[in-house]
């Protein structure tokens, strides 16, 4: 097998154990999204710490460490990454993974926005239609659900700013994600603490079973995360960026299929929207740039594509 062929092997596992993580999280019941969450951040640096050991990246660590404006903007990531995984963890476990899926179907129109209003990126004329199309998606769904589609939005819009946040970061992937989840350790520490306390913590009260599962609550990201990062040395971005929609389609798929959420018509027609725009914008990113009249100018920088949008964030910090 090529180098080629197994990091497209080892990008395709990472990206669909992402997506069948929509089924554990409800294996964790009788204990809470925010103490799952809670949970998830005491153990990750745990996990990410071993990882980081086994590497030899210690030192890169320190070095972030010694770099205020990159602490304060991971810290921010760090804060934006959990709300997503709260709002992840919380529709996983009520009945939500198809809106779930929904939201990280919009994310890479989310980041050709973020372009737009944040860089003063340019766009091409099919990727206006691919962001007008996403905008009919949230108009028919907040007809049929009779407000916005919060949860779909929510996730969209913090995965956005976090890419938007790491996009702006020059430190390895594993490193950030490091420091990303120390920073936040000593408040889910104390939050963990503060529920066995109170009398108010499943963890380590229900069953052996669960307090397993907590604790697999920090390691559960770490195999699909070593899978990237093997495929992403071996793969170019535009691949990476093809293999990315497959989280969302499991996720559809366990909501649809394992979970049986209901699909009306409505919302097969605003999936059906949404997945146009996603096509649009993915063969507008594959379609090859002349350098001749009409080509932009070297300035101006164009919003980038579905292929490498989302890519590149994933690249950042393995999972959302």
């Amino acid at each position: 097998m090529s180098v080629a062929s197994r990091g497209v092997l080892f990008g395709v596992a990472a990206y669909v154990l992402w997506g069948l993580s929509a089924l554990y999280w409800p294996l964790v019941e009788p204990t809470g999204p925010m103490e799952i969450l809670a949970l998830r951040v005491v153990w990750s640096p745990v996990a990410i710490g071993l990882l980081v050991l086994a590497l030899g990246r210690a030192r890169r660590v320190l070095e972030i460490l010694r770099r205020p404006r990159d602490v304060a903007l991971l810290t921010l990531a760090s804060l934006l990454t959990s709300v997503n995984w709260a709002l992840f963890i919380w529709a996983t476990m009520n009945g939500h993974v198809v809106d779930a899926s929904l939201g990280y179907f919009i994310t890479p129109l989310v980041s050709v926005a973020f372009g737009v209003i944040v860089f003063r990126e340019r766009l091409r004329p099919w990727q206006w239609a691919a962001i007008a199309l996403a905008a009919v998606t949230v108009v028919v769904l907040t007809i049929e659900y009779g407000g916005p589609p919060w949860i779909a939005l929510g996730l969209a819009v913090t995965f956005g700013s976090y890419g938007l946040i790491k996009k702006r970061l020059a430190v390895g992937s594993i490193e950030g994600l490091m420091v990303e989840t120390a920073v936040l350790f000593p408040f889910a520490l104390v939050w963990t603490v503060w529920l066995q306390a109170s009398g108010q913590a499943t963890f380590g009260h229900v069953s052996w079973a669960n307090t397993l599962l907590g604790i697999g609550s920090g390691f559960v990201m770490m195999v699909p995360m070593l899978l990237f990062s093997a495929a992403a040395t071996k793969i170019p971005l535009s691949v990476t960026g093809m293999l990315q929609y497959i989280e969302p389609i499991v996720q559809f798929l366990v909501g649809l299929l394992v979970f049986r959420e209901p699909m009306p018509a409505t919302r097969w027609l605003a999936f059906g929207l949404l997945w146009m725009a996603l096509a649009v914008l993915t063969a507008d990113g594959l379609r090859p740039r002349g350098r001749g009249r009409g080509a932009r100018p070297p300035r101006a920088r164009s919003a980038r594509s579905s292929r490498t949008a989302a890519s590149d964030v994933r690249g950042q910090e393995g999972t959302p």
